[in-house]
């Protein structure tokens, strides 16, 4: 289950950089949940080609997630984002009107990335 979750995360990010025909196959598997056999049946090609591809375009994105760290600096920032805003429901030594005007910017960063 990691392995698709990963998968996803890793189209999420790289999967417009595939071209149309890993794209189909690739969101078969893992977006669609179809099996190998039922992908190869409806591509016309076998059940290996199949299981070849998606492993090239899992390997493909890995590398540009290991040069470009999108998710990476995605999860990063987001999780600092949550941390303010953890911050600005605690502290109530920081002024109302501060706050809103903090907690609007954390859910426009939010929707942004």
């Amino acid at each position: 289950m990691e392995d698709k979750i990963r998968q996803g995360n890793l189209y999420d990010f790289y999967g417009m950089l595939l071209n149309p025909h890993q794209r189909e196959v690739f969101e078969d598997y893992v977006l669609n949940d179809l099996s190998l056999g039922e992908i190869a049946e409806n591509n016309g090609v076998s059940r290996q080609g199949v299981h070849d591809l998606i492993r090239r375009c899992t390997r493909q994105m890995e590398e540009y997630e290991s040069k470009m760290q999108l998710i990476h600096k995605f999860h990063l920032i987001s999780g600092n984002i949550h941390e303010m805003e953890k911050i600005l429901k605690e502290d109530s030594s920081i002024p109302e009107e501060a706050g809103k005007s903090l907690k609007k910017l954390t859910e426009e960063i939010l929707e942004e990335i």
